[in-house]
C-alpha cells in the first residue's frame, strides 16, 4: 500500500492537517452492505479536489455501525484511491483493544495516521481515558490525534498529560463546540510544551469555522466536502486570511442551510450529506440504524438548497468521477 509518510515519522504528519480534513460518508448498497467500490470512487475524487487529508472512517462515515472488517476494508480501499497524493487518517474507536488492532491493521494498509474517536463508555474516568489514549498510541507508530466529543471532555492540565506520556499524540480535535475551552486548551498546552506540540483541529462543523479559527485553530474537519470541496477550501481560505466578516457571510448563505436541516433530527449530520450526495449523482446509500434517513419533503428541500446555490453535480465535473 501506498502512503505519504513513512510510519518512522509521526510528527511530520502534523504539518500536512494544517488545511481542511475530508470526513467521507460510507456508501452501502442495496443488501446494506458497505459499497467499496464506491468508497474507493469518493475517495479517489476527493484526494485529487484539493483536500489535505481524507478520515475514513469517521463519524460522517458511520464508524459505530461498522463492524472492524468494514473499518478495515475502507482504510484499505481509501489508502488504494488515494495512492499517496494525501494522507489517509484511519478512524478508530469503541474500546482500546478494538481500537488498538484497527490501528495496528491501518499501519499494515497504508494509512498515515489515526484518529481516535471516544471510547464507547460515555463516562470514563479521567486515568482511565489516559489508559484507552494510550493503548491505542502504543499499538503504531503512526501519528495520532484525538477526537474529543460525547463522553470526553479534557481538562487542560489532562491534555497536557496526554501530550507529555504520548509521544506519537500530534493533533487535537474539538468537536464539542466549547470555543472557550478549546482555547483555554490549545493556550495551556502552547505555553507549557511550546506552540508547536500539537496541531488544533476544529471538528464541530463547517459552520462553527470562523469561531474555532479566531480561537487558534489551524485546519478542520468537514463533512460538507463529502459532495463540495470547494465551499470548504474557501471556508479555509477565509478563516486562514481572518477575513471574519466574509466568512461570516459564506457561513449564513452557503453552509447555514444545510446546517440547519442537519439539526433537526438526530442523525440528520451523516444522513443530509448521504442525499446531497445522492442528489448530484455520488454514490451514498441510506444510512445504518440508529441514524434515520430524511423523508420525501426533506428530500426536496435538500435538493431546492443545492439548486439555489447551483453546487456542481458529479457529471459536470472534469472527467468521468467513477471511471475504472
Amino acid at each position: 500500500m501506498t502512503r505519504v509518510l513513512a510510519a518512522s515519522a509521526p510528527r511530520a504528519l502534523g504539518a500536512l492537517l494544517r488545511g481542511v480534513l475530508a470526513f467521507p460518508i460510507t456508501p452501502y448498497a442495496d443488501d446494506g452492505a458497505v459499497d467499496l467500490a464506491a468508497v474507493h470512487a469518493n475517495a479517489r475524487w476527493l484526494a485529487g479536489s484539493g483536500m489535505y487529508a481524507l478520515v475514513a472512517p469517521s463519524g460522517t462515515g458511520e464508524l459505530f455501525s461498522l463492524t472492524p472488517d468494514e473499518c478495515a476494508a475502507i482504510v484499505r480501499a481509501t489508502v488504494e484511491a488515494a495512492a499517496g497524493r494525501i494522507p489517509v487518517i484511519a478512524g478508530v474507536g469503541f474500546g482500546p483493544r478494538v481500537a488498538a488492532e484497527l490501528a495496528r491493521q491501518a499501519e499494515r494498509d497504508g494509512a498515515d495516521g489515526i484518529l481516535v474517536l471516544p471510547p464507547y463508555y460515555a463516562h470514563p474516568d479521567p486515568d482511565g481515558l489516559v489508559g484507552y489514549y494510550r493503548q491505542i498510541a502504543e499499538a503504531t507508530a503512526l501519528g495520532v490525534a484525538i477526537y474529543a466529543r460525547d463522553g470526553v471532555a479534557l481538562t487542560p492540565a489532562l491534555l497536557e498529560r496526554l501530550a507529555r506520556e504520548i509521544p506519537n499524540l500530534v493533533a487535537f480535535k474539538d468537536g464539542r463546540g466549547d470555543v472557550r475551552l478549546f482555547q483555554r486548551l490549545r493556550e495551556h498546552v502552547s505555553e507549557r510544551l511550546g506552540a508547536e506540540r500539537l496541531v488544533w483541529l476544529a471538528g464541530a462543523g463547517d459552520d462553527m469555522v470562523g469561531p474555532y479559527f479566531a480561537a487558534g485553530a489551524e485546519g478542520f474537519t468537514s463533512s460538507l466536502a463529502c459532495f463540495w470541496p470547494e465551499a470548504s477550501l474557501e471556508l479555509y481560505r477565509l478563516a486562514r486570511a481572518a477575513d471574519y466578516r466574509r466568512l461570516a457571510q459564506f457561513h449564513e448563505h452557503v453552509v447555514r442551510p444545510f446546517y440547519d436541516l442537519r439539526q433537526r433530527r438526530r442523525g440528520f449530520e451523516v444522513a443530509v450529506m448521504k442525499v446531497a450526495m445522492e442528489l448530484l449523482g455520488h454514490p451514498a446509500g441510506p444510512v445504518r440504524p440508529p441514524l434515520g434517513d430524511l423523508s420525501a419533503d426533506e428530500r426536496e428541500e435538500v435538493r431546492l438548497i443545492l439548486e439555489r446555490l447551483s453546487v456542481p453535480t458529479a457529471a459536470s465535473r472534469r472527467g468521468p468521477m467513477h471511471a475504472a
